[in-house]
């Protein structure tokens, strides 16, 4: 520990006994404290401050370190974290499910939970913990008491992702075996590096033993040690099972036995067979919580060997060994469980003692008890904060990867060289681990993560090129940084100074070293930077341990995407492609916390995929808005799932999880309730945007005048026959990637079935900017909307920065001015004035826009505005996609990383 972390740690315990006195800190206590204690190694000196703390080797700090002091304090006890939304099914809504919260929590010992509370107080804001404390009790309501004589509970648990996932379920674990479950299983994912990760983790919050050595919990109290029939070396098998159960069974057991089983049929029938063994008939007196991790995994569709219904069909076994059971699905996106394949069969074939059984099959795991929706702390680094607040300031656009690594390329790719993109990457890698020493944090891990492709033998060839160019930086660093004018003996040590003066400009001043003291850093760094490559046939293992600090450039693939844990990523370099939410979600190591180091972060990938991830968020954001209001309106998680389905953005989602490769057609249904659409992808041919653009003034000249209104500079036609929207989406050419448009967010084939079916009067509005201008008629008179800065030439067509076509409120164009007054009069929560305007509409609104770009002098374009009518489902609209439809939408479905 160094002299910042040594006074650091001095205040933060006076933290904390003020915290217990009174509760909830305010940042003025964080602040008094910080300056009292700087005053006073001011008056008394160094050594006698370190004297009378008993603090040795302490070194003087400047007035920098106490500024980044007081915020990194600031981030550990001025956190905020609200309580998750649940939302319960018809027959969960009559059950007693306060049982846990007002009754048994109150009454039991609760020492595996008591233990891990204190646990998570050494690491977590108070609050956080107080929050997982409430949550858990929430999710314990509603899972039943153990003691009932037969229930099956179908439950999910709904996350961000590397939001501390892990914790609550944890929590989970430790408040069931205090209730009295006394078979525990948690599936951790289908690879082994994850399994064990999760393992670990339980074994610090609930096990308190790891290899014949107290860790977590087991430092704090070891008088009731639960059975693991796993550990982290070993996943489940009958052997070790049957010696690490040291003979009980469940005629006799009285202590909770925990299985950490990885995600494969061959483990889970291990699993089913081991306890048909222990007990031939249902198991009648002691319950069972299975708590499936990242369960979206068995939603996606993965190679044949683990084919998902065959999973769930084990999964479904596993639970009906049991006359009590509990399953609880934790995952981070809501698209994920909606998406499970339901088919539910009553029994398969299995092996008891040599023979074959048959086993009944539960019903299907779609949570129809529960669904509960968890909120992330105020210093959770997420998604939104990442792409959509902070402009852009933690993302580095890239695009010169295309000619070393093709987008689409085969396992036997040659890889003959790098792009300086990624270059620059471990630059900014190798400043971060010399900038976080000097703030103090040099025995903290620091990660780069580089997920490039999806191939085990191309990871090989990275792991050799990337390998070089430190081994050149060490080498340089050594020879010449502590020489005088070190760049000018150096290129590499120059690139690194260029590098530095380049990526860092966002730093704020007392947060940014001078040159000489970080190369100094960096010499003193350097050496301790290895590579390591995480897949299927690793020779060298990644491993962050207490006892020193790792600094690791890792190399991996799809064993890097699903809740594996990189310990101090700073930096991500990321080029794998794919437009499913949850598969994109998952591959998102970057989410989570960044504490004293989140201003260090970078992102390097392509704006397709930065857009991308962005449709995500909004996409998930507007969804958990609908799950709210579907809490307080006591709809159901079957609700919420057909809400999912039928989002505009769930189009590609669904036709690509859905068993659909020998169909021969498939209807989607779409509810356009309160969304807005709009053209945001181009054509680069000019002769379409001029047909375009004549599509607009051939509308314009047949509307009525006598409809016309003038609102500011824009033009307005109210209450017009759907004719000429029908009209007009027959002739204008969107540009479209596939023919029903599920892959950029105009899904024409629907919006079209809308407009047909739907029996209302439209709004037309026709918007201006102030660029050149564009005469429609004596009446009708606009200028181009102008976009330079959030605008996109690629390859094949021009893009719209952030898929946004019109910008501020649009939708004010149809308003009185009494209802603008009236939404500008209230404050809204996160994203729902944009609901709450649309609900004033009476009419859809097509709007009309002409944009000046880079490229082109005119460009038409369009949205269209659905009114919201709440939940309701009279704006849902049905589409038939036939096979050959189907086909265009088949991409990148990929699994473990390929040899």
């Amino acid at each position: 520990m160094n002299s910042y972390q040594k006074v650091k740690t001095h205040i933060f315990r006076i933290l904390q006994d003020k915290q217990r006195e009174k509760g909830l800190l305010e940042i003025d206590d964080i602040s008094r404290e910080v300056g009292n204690t700087e005053e006073l190694i001011a008056q008394l000196g160094l050594d006698t401050f370190a004297q009378i703390l008993s603090i040795e080797n302490l070194l003087p700090l400047n007035q920098s370190d106490f500024t980044r002091m007081k915020k990194d304090l600031e981030t550990h006890f001025d956190v905020k974290m609200n309580e998750g939304v649940l939302i319960q099914g018809n027959e969960q809504q009559n059950r007693d499910t306060t049982w846990w919260s007002n009754k048994s929590k109150l009454e039991l010992d609760n020492y595996y939970w008591d233990r891990y509370k204190e646990y998570l107080k050494e690491s977590l804001p108070p609050e956080v913990v107080k929050t997982i404390d409430d949550d858990t009790d929430v999710v314990m309501d509603n899972i039943e008491n153990p003691v009932i004589d037969s229930f099956s509970r179908f439950g999910m648990v709904v996350g961000h992702v590397q939001s501390g996932k892990t914790a609550n379920y944890s929590s989970l674990v430790c408040k069931a075996a205090d209730a009295g479950y006394k078979f525990i299983v948690v599936i951790a994912g289908g690879i082994n590096n994850l399994r064990d990760q999760t393992q670990e983790r339980l074994n610090e919050a609930f096990v308190g033993i790891d290899r014949g050595k107290q860790v977590g919990v087991g430092s704090l109290n070891r008088s009731k040690l639960p059975i693991s029939l796993t550990t982290v070396q070993k996943d489940f098998n009958t052997t070790d099972a049957d010696k690490n159960s040291q003979g009980l069974n469940f005629d006799n057991i009285n202590t909770p036995i925990l299985l950490v089983i990885k995600k494969n049929t061959s483990t889970l029938t291990s699993v089913i067979v081991w306890l048909k063994n222990q007990y031939k008939n249902k198991i009648p007196n002691h319950a069972m919580l299975v708590i499936d991790d990242e369960s979206d995994y068995a939603s996606v569709n993965t190679n044949e060997e683990e084919d998902p219904t065959t999973i769930n069909k084990k999964i479904r076994t596993l639970l009906e060994v049991f006359h009590k059971s509990a399953y609880v699905a934790y995952t981070a996106t809501p698209y994920a469980n909606i998406f499970i394949d339901h088919e539910v069969g009553a029994y398969e074939n299995i092996y008891v003692d040599k023979k074959v059984k048959s086993a009944n099959i539960s019903e299907d795991l779609f949570p129809n008890d529960f669904i509960y929706a968890l909120d992330a702390p105020s210093n959770y680094f997420g998604a939104r904060k990442i792409f959509l607040d902070t402009n852009g300031k933690y993302l580095v656009p890239i695009s010169d990867y295309l000619e070393d690594i093709p987008s689409t390329h085969k396992k036997d790719f040659e890889l003959l060289s790098i792009p300086e993109s990624l270059y620059e990457a471990m630059r900014v890698f190798v400043l971060n681990v010399a900038i976080r020493k000097l703030r103090g944090q040099g025995d903290k891990h620091n990660s780069m993560l580089i997920h490039a492709t999806r191939f085990t033998a191309v990871h090989q060839k990275f792991y050799f090129h990337v390998d070089n160019y430190i081994e050149s930086l060490k080498s340089n660093i050594i020879a010449y940084g502590s020489l005088p004018n070190p760049s000018e003996q150096s290129s590499l040590i120059q690139s690194l100074k260029d590098t530095f003066e380049l990526r860092y400009l966002t730093l704020e001043e007392d947060a940014k070293p001078i040159w000489s003291d970080l190369l100094g850093s960096i010499v003193s760094t350097i050496e301790s930077i290895v590579i390591r490559e995480v897949h299927q046939d690793k020779k060298i293992d990644l491993e962050y341990r207490i006892e020193r600090p790792t600094n690791a450039i890792v190399i991996g693939g799809t064993s890097l995407s699903r809740g594996y844990t990189l310990e101090g990523l700073s930096v991500s370099y990321f080029l794998r492609n794919t437009v499913f939410y949850d598969t994109l979600m998952q591959m998102g190591r970057w989410f989570g916390y960044r504490i004293g180091y989140q201003d260090l972060c970078k992102i390097y990938m392509s704006e397709t995929m930065i857009d991308n991830f962005a449709q995500i968020i909004e996409s998930t954001e507007d969804l958990m808005l609908d799950f709210k209001m579907m809490a307080k309106l006591k709809r159901t998680p079957n609700d919420f799932g057909l809400s999912v389905k039928n989002h505009p953005n769930s189009l590609l989602q669904v036709t690509a999880k859905n068993k659909l490769k020998n169909t021969t057609q498939y209807t989607h249904s779409m509810n356009l309730n309160g969304h807005l659409k709009e053209t945001v992808r181009f054509n680069k041919d000019n002769k379409i945007h001029q047909k375009n653009f004549e599509v607009i003034k051939k509308l314009i000249f047949e509307l009525a005048s006598d409809k016309l209104i003038f609102v500011k500079k824009s033009f307005l036609w109210k209450g017009i026959d759907k004719s000429y929207v029908v009209d007009f989406l027959e002739k204008f050419e969107t540009y479209q990637t596939d023919s029903i448009g599920a892959k950029n967010l105009m899904p024409i084939k629907h919006i079209q079935e809308y407009v047909n079916t739907i029996d209302t009067t439209w709004d037309i509005a026709l918007y201006s900017g102030s660029e050149k201008e564009i005469l429609f008629s004596d009446e009708v008179k606009i200028q181009t909307e102008l976009r330079r800065s959030n605008y996109t030439d690629f390859k094949y067509y021009y893009q719209l920065g952030g898929r946004k076509l019109s910008q501020g409120n649009p939708e004010y164009i149809v308003l009185s001015q009494k209802d603008i007054d009236d939404i500008n009069s209230r404050e809204f929560p996160k994203g729902e004035k944009t609901k709450y305007v649309r609900s004033k509409l009476k009419n859809p609104i097509l709007m009309l826009h002409i944009l000046s770009t880079p490229s082109t002098d005119i460009l038409p374009a369009f949205g269209i505005c659905f009114p919201n009518n709440g939940l309701s489902e009279t704006q849902t609209v049905e589409y038939t996609i036939n096979k050959r439809k189907l086909q265009e939408l088949r991409m990148d479905e990929e699994s473990y990383d390929d040899k």
